[in-house]
């Protein structure tokens, strides 16, 4: 008889600073406590000599994580976050109830500085 198993998905990425990953703490989620994933963006890289590779994450409610590995983290795009700003429907009556109050801030700031005129150039003599 034979058995079929889904092979792991874990990819060897290497996260850099300032990226922003998904974090699971393995211990907190096997024991089934709470708390156990958190959104972070990435303070610190910190390679050894053996070649392992810990992270330090900053959580977004202020938390520091310190020898994070990075099988236990994914990262998160910014093309995800931006993804409402890139495909709002501006041209209807419902367009900023469509949007987060990010992209509406954002487009109403490229909106302002793109109907400010550049200076001229002084004349050359």
């Amino acid at each position: 008889m034979t058995f079929s198993t889904q092979a792991a998905t874990a990819t060897a990425t290497a996260f850099t600073v300032d990226d922003y990953v998904l974090y699971r703490d393995p211990t907190k989620f096997w024991r089934g406590e709470a708390g156990h994933t958190a959104v972070c963006r990435v303070t610190h890289v910190e390679r050894s000599g053996s070649g392992t590779v810990r992270y330090t994450l900053q959580t977004l409610t202020g938390g520091l994580l310190r020898g994070a590995q990075g099988a236990y983290m994914r990262l998160l795009p910014p093309a995800d976050a931006m993804r409402d700003i890139d495909t709002a429907p501006l041209h209807s009556a419902t367009a900023t109830d469509d949007m987060t109050a990010a992209a509406v801030a954002w487009l109403t700031q490229q909106h302002a500085t793109a109907n400010h005129r550049r200076p001229e150039l002084p004349p050359t003599s």
